[in-house]
This record gives C-alpha cells, structure tokens and sequence, in this order.
C-alpha cells in the first residue's frame, strides 16, 4: 500500500489524489476487462449455437445416409460387395464426424468453464478490492475525526 506524507492538516492532498486517480484508472480497467470477459462468453455461446447446429444437420444427414443406404441395398442386389464397401467407408466418415463434432463441443465448454472461472476471479478480486479501498477511506475519515477532536 503507498504510504503518504503528512502535511499540516493530514496527508498531501495532491499524493491522496493521485492515488485515488490510479486507483480508478485500475477499476475502470478491471471493468473493461470483465466486459471483454462477457463479450467472449457471448462468442463462445455463438460457437456453441453453431456447433449444435451442425450436430442437428449431421443428425439429419445421418438419418438421410441410412434411407439411401436402404434404397441402394433394395435398388443393387447383386452387388453386395461393393454395397458393404460403400457403408464401411461411410461408418468411418460418420465416427470421424462425430469425433469432430465431439471435440469441438469439448473445446468449447472447456473454454466457456474456463471464461467463467475468470470472471469469477475478476469478481471476487474487485469485491477484495472495493472492501480494501472502502477499509482504507473509512480510516482515512476516522483520522480526520481523530484531527477534529483534537482541533477543538
């Protein structure tokens, strides 16, 4: 904590204000970060919007492969072979997707848990602080309480 020099009647009033000067400039910073903070958890949001969508249309593409698989396995009888090649390969590509889709969403509450966590910090720091600077100012009028007393 800074230490202020004392004058005739207190502390130097140009060093006080100083500091309460930095002292805002620090809390108006920690507000621009905390909204920055908000801003990215409505970009992670956005993400995560995207990426059920893309789980829905993977969804919908997954039941539109399974009809197509059952008009080929109707349409080509006689060439089960290459039917059977035709859905081993598209199994594949499916669980690949679904990796992908899955990892993707992973990432995304991973750093939506992260972006929380961080605001939760920030928050917890600014009560810390805003408890701090009001235990200072309410010391700082007891002195000058303490001054007037003695003045009279």
């Amino acid at each position: 904590m800074d230490k202020f020099n004392r004058t005739l009647r207190g502390y130097d009033p140009d060093e006080v204000n100083s500091f309460l000067d930095e002292v805002i400039a620090r809390v108006e910073k920690m507000v621009g970060d905390i909204e920055n903070k908000d801003k990215e958890i409505k970009e992670l949001r956005a993400r995560l919007e995207e990426t059920q969508s893309l789980k829905d249309k993977l969804s919908q593409y997954e039941r539109m492969e399974e009809t197509l698989n059952k008009a080929i396995l109707m349409a080509q009888k006689t060439s089960d072979q290459l039917k059977l090649s035709a859905h081993r390969e598209s199994e594949l590509m499916l669980d690949d997707a679904k990796r992908n889709a899955s990892r993707i969403v992973n990432e995304a509450l991973l750093r939506a848990e992260k972006i929380e966590n961080d605001a939760a910090t920030l928050k917890r720091n600014v009560n810390i602080f805003k408890r701090r600077l009001k235990d200072i100012i309410e010391s700082q009028l007891e002195v000058i309480e303490e001054i007037d007393k003695i003045e009279m």
